[in-house]
């Protein structure tokens, strides 16, 4: 019996993209003999991208559809994915083809080979601007050493075997971060390079606010640093204040200049205090919402079952 890759493909507003990315992947695998399942995530879009899938599926009965009840996020729509995949490996990739289905073939032949993890490494980061390569990379660069993973030349696209599948969906956590956990479960694993190809159809759904939300996410769920932080901030403004009395003490003949000196330095290490309590207060946000037992997401219809 021929063995089942199931392609994740998370959808956020993708309606003019769905079909003509149903058809190139399918159409890739098939060309490949290989057996495939393509299940189409809709992260509660606001435009006719369910309506895509059910086309799609029409068209396909190795089309399947899951739709979110609102927007959850694309790291809950890739674990709805996985959850719901039932081939002996899975491939994450975007609706919008900037990951090129022409590889999903020789990522499947690297599984073959006995890879548990095969992961699309970018050569080039497309049209991005300047600012958002200096971003990314800075991002990137950032987690990995804080979480003590490389994760520089992480993306989405990867292949995963059955048993990595099963590993990421034993995770109890409701904040996902799907890059960090794949570089998190170790196994077998090798890399394949890609170009970023241009959007066929269709504009980024990622807007700055969003970005830096998700860096933010993603650097809280693997590291404690940001809290760490603030214990050396404290004892540098601390040494700080102290030499500062020191040199007073010494040098200091006029006052007025050392006061307003360590006046500036009690307000920033205030300031410092209180982006502190914020940083903990962020963290201890995470533990309530988990300790609420919420689900990532909830599924308001699907198809293909």
């Amino acid at each position: 019996m021929d063995k089942l890759l199931s392609v994740i493909i998370p959808a956020y507003n993708e309606e003019a993209t769905v079909e003509q990315a149903a058809r190139t992947v399918a159409g890739v695998l098939r060309d490949a003999g290989i057996a495939y399942e393509l299940i189409f995530v809709d992260d509660g879009s606001r435009d006719g991208t369910w309506e895509s899938i059910l086309r799609a599926h029409e068209a396909d009965d190795g089309v399947r559809g899951v739709g979110f009840s609102r927007n959850f996020g694309k790291d809950r729509a890739i674990f709805a994915g996985l959850s719901r995949a039932r081939g002996e490996c899975a491939a994450v990739m975007d609706c919008d083809l900037q990951h090129p289905p022409e590889l999903l073939p020789r990522m499947f032949a690297l599984w073959e080979q006995g890879f548990q993890v095969v992961e699309g490494v970018k050569r080039g980061r497309g049209e991005e601007s300047a600012l958002h390569r200096l971003c990314a990379g800075g991002f990137y660069a950032l987690i990995s050493r804080l979480a003590k993973l490389d994760m520089k030349h992480s993306s989405d696209f990867k292949l995963l075997d059955r048993k990595v599948v099963d590993a990421l969906l034993s995770f109890p956590e409701e904040e996902v971060f799907f890059r960090g956990l794949t570089a998190f479960v170790g196994f077998e694993r090798t890399q394949v390079e890609f170009d970023v190809a241009q959007r066929t159809a269709g504009q980024s759904k990622w807007s700055f606010r969003s970005l830096v939300r998700y860096a933010i996410s993603s650097v809280t769920a693997f590291s404690t640093a940001p809290m760490q932080l603030v214990t050396v901030f404290a004892v540098i403004f601390a040494l700080a204040a102290v030499l500062t009395g020191i040199l007073y003490a010494v040098l200091g003949r006029s006052p007025g200049g050392w006061l307003i000196f360590l006046g500036c330095l009690a307000v920033l290490g205030i300031a410092l205090l209180l982006a502190g309590l914020g940083i903990a207060g962020y963290y201890l946000g995470r533990i309530y919402r988990r300790s609420l037992g919420r689900p990532r997401y909830l599924v308001s219809r699907e198809c293909g079952r």
